[in-house]
């Protein structure tokens, strides 16, 4: 097609009557009343809804035109086209044709924000001495065989971008009126041409804006661009030229950087303010829970996980109507078929339906993932879907409540690796697609920055609108890639649509788990998650009062040097024994015992010794953790780094050995924990110290008994009567 660019007779008397641009009305500060912003905009997508933002920011007039109309202006993500967009505002420049005043800025909205206000914007027009001045790119696009006609330019960018322009109207109105092709073709070749003719460019007085004083173009431009906080504002600078641009355009592949600085700019987030817009849009739940929007929770085993059993807890104990909740569990894993089982067992009727794919069904994650959004997108009264992994532990009860109240179409509470920077979001990408670090990830992270971030990657849990489902996510496969895993499809599929993902840290959520190293072949597996996952394990094994022994005096002395404090909790008490008993390998409670250096035992025990089950080095961890801060704190000046060669379950019972003879330990210190209950569990039992004459009688389960080892510490094991009596010893610093 041809796209050279004729000019009616009426345009060129019209040409001859423009005042000129040195006239006394150009010479004075253009009033902000007279100037209009135009933009064309089919549909109210999150990019143009944040254009609008930053234009009412502003106190700009903006009028929006061809919305709800079908968009003809092809894929222009993908080639040339968008002659719609000239063809809308050519009809909508005939009332403004010889308006000489009025000076009209035309910007695309959906990638496009205000960095200032008109005041600053008409200024630095009127400084150009132009009357027609467009945004500059150093990409010549759509036809690259056009650069050869292009004015060089000493410095600063060469070619002309249709993504923003600004001018008086009836030179505006001029440049439109030539345009008679159709809406596929290109909007900037149509100006490419105009201005390219030498004899046009100046009877319409047109420039480009070279240093990026008005627009800035992105693409290409990456490396120039930067934030620059100013006072309770934040701007982009243009390094290159040092100037400070009006308009920000992320045209090209630059969406998610222009993501990234509209999450600052013009006031979004500054360190004076904080979040400025983390309050806006937001909704408040009904006070009666069946008032409450329908959620459908999608959880997805997807490889061995710790603690699945405490997720389910959690699950159940979130602060969310039951009768308001669906749940869809994919569980590609045998040894957590239990956790499942027991959840629907005891829990699923207070739901209103749950449905579960098990490994029989040998569905692949990114089918069930697919599976889950449109069990939401076919229920009309399905709210919201929540996706979670099952790595994911939401500490916050109000986890849900809370994104459901900050009310975005895709938004993820931020969790991360505890005491690593790993979490659940990408705050840039590389330009194959995959991970880069932004300037502000870390803050995020840390929560040193906190607010509602738009980012271009989100995994492992998320909120995502109902209606968002069945209206611009209608696509059935939103997982599936050739290259891609699950949920980076998902995103990229997000992101091709137009929709923001955000990420919020206002709240403290929860973390992820590492499953790198899951242990399996135990019963219960969790214990030996010490040393991948130390914070979780303490939250399920030790005792909620350890950390206050000291401050709250908590820790006892019944005898001389003999101290008395909780470390363990019910639950970490019961999995030891069961495993032991799992075990089942007890020694036989003589004096020849193998398992030790020498082979023979003065004062033998019926036990199991922690290497036979592969707990040292998880034993050793837990001595050095929980019992050595203690003991530096119990005999000040003695420093241990908690070494042991033996440490060992014993097991006494009236008919197999109910006691055990005085003696010494071989030990520095030793470390004796109940692991069941007197009066409950067994009759009798406990600890004498023969020099001292005093008598331990009713260890309490979970509770250790600290004491010397050597020398001064001679003591026996007391009869048990009845029941079975566990405890665990450790013989530390030998």
């Amino acid at each position: 097609m041809d796209h050279r660019v004729c000019w009616p007779i009426l345009s060129l008397v019209l040409l001859s009557q423009l005042p000129g641009c040195e006239g006394e009305s150009r010479g004075r500060p253009i009033p902000k009343e007279n100037l209009l912003v135009f933009t064309v905009a089919t549909k109210e997508t999150d990019g143009f809804k944040r254009f609008i933002r930053s234009a009412n920011f502003f106190n700009y007039t903006v009028k929006v035109l061809g919305m709800d109309e079908d968009w003809t202006g092809g894929d222009v993500a993908q080639t040339a086209g968008g002659g719609q967009k000239v063809r809308i505002l050519k009809e909508a420049m005939k009332p403004y044709a010889s308006a000489k005043d009025l000076v009209i800025l035309f910007v695309d909205s959906y990638d496009v924000i205000f960095a200032s206000g008109p005041e600053e914007l008409l200024k630095k027009f009127q400084q150009t001495k132009h009357s027609v001045v467009f945004s500059a790119e150093v990409f010549i696009w759509p036809n690259r065989h056009l650069e050869v006609k292009y004015p060089h330019v000493r410095d600063g960018k060469r070619f002309l971008n249709s993504g923003g322009f600004i001018g008086f109207a009836p030179n505006v109105y001029l440049l439109m009126e030539p345009w008679d092709l159709q809406d596929k073709d290109d909007d900037q070749l149509f100006y490419t041409n105009i201005y390219l003719d030498a004899e046009k460019r100046a009877n319409l007085n047109i420039t480009l804006d070279h240093k990026c004083r008005i627009f800035q173009n992105l693409n290409g431009a990456l490396d120039e661009v930067v934030l620059k906080f100013e006072e309770a504002r934040v701007r982009a600078r243009n390094l290159a030229y040092d100037t400070l641009p009006v308009i920000i355009h992320g045209n090209g592949p630059t969406k998610m950087q222009l993501n990234y600085l509209g999450n600052y700019i013009p006031k979004v987030w500054t360190f004076e303010t904080g979040c400025t817009e983390c309050e806006k849009d937001t909704i408040s739940l009904p006070e009666k829970d069946n008032k409450f929007p329908t959620v459908l929770i999608g959880i997805f085993i997807e490889q061995l996980t710790p603690f699945v059993e405490n997720f389910f807890e959690r699950l159940v104990n979130l602060d969310y109507p039951k009768e308001q909740l669906q749940i869809f569990i994919h569980n590609t894993q045998t040894d957590h078929e239990q956790d499942v089982r027991k959840f629907v067992e005891q829990h699923g009727d207070k739901y209103q339906n749950v449905k579960v794919i098990g490994p029989e069904e040998e569905m692949l994650n990114p089918d069930a993932r697919n599976m889950g959004l449109d069990m939401c997108r076919q229920d009309v009264a399905c709210d919201y879907y929540f996706n979670v992994d099952i790595e994911v532990v939401l500490q916050n009860r109000d986890a849900l409540k809370l994104l459901i109240d900050q009310n975005r179409s895709i938004l993820a509470p931020l969790v991360g690796r505890r005491k690593k920077l790993w979490s659940n979001f990408w705050g840039a990408m590389s330009v194959d697609g995959y991970y880069a670090r932004s300037e502000d990830y870390v803050d995020i992270v840390d929560r040193r920055r906190t607010g509602v971030w738009n980012v271009p990657y989100i995994s492992s849990v998320y909120l995502i609108h109902g209606s968002l489902l069945r209206s611009d996510l209608t696509k059935r496969d939103l997982y599936h890639s050739n290259k891609l895993d699950a949920d980076m499809a998902f995103c990229q599929n997000v992101r091709e649509q137009g929709i923001f993902m955000y990420v919020t840290n206002r709240h403290v959520f929860g973390h992820i788990l590492s499953v790198e190293n899951c242990h399996t072949g135990n019963l219960h597996n969790d214990l030996w998650q010490i040393d991948e996952n130390q914070k979780d394990w303490e939250e399920k094994y030790i005792h909620p009062n350890w950390s206050r022994i000291i401050e709250d005096k908590i820790l006892l002395q019944p005898c001389p040097d003999v101290y008395w404090f909780p470390v363990f909790t019910e639950r970490g008490c019961d999995d030891i024994v069961e495993e032991m008993e799992h075990f089942g390998q007890w020694s036989s409670g003589g004096n020849q015992d193998m398992r030790i250096q020498g082979g023979y035992e003065n004062v033998p025990t019926i036990d199991i010794h922690m290497n036979q089950v592969g707990y040292e080095k998880q034993w050793q961890k837990f001595l050095k953790e929980y019992i050595a801060p203690l003991t530096e704190k119990i005999y000040p000046g003695y420093y241990t780094k908690a070494l042991f060669d033996l440490a060992f379950i014993v097991r006494y019972k009236p008919d197999e050995q109910p006691s055990l003879m005085p003696h010494h330990d071989a030990s520095t210190f030793t470390v004796n924990i109940a692991l069941n209950k007197v009066g409950v569990d067994y009759q009798g039992g406990g600890c004498r110290f023969i020099r001292y004459n005093c008598s331990v009688q009713a260890p309490r389960k979970g509770w250790a008994l600290l004491h010397p080892g050597r020398l001064t510490h001679y003591h026996e094991g007391l009869p048990t009567t009845s029941g079975t009596r566990y405890i665990v010893v450790s013989f530390v610093d030998p």
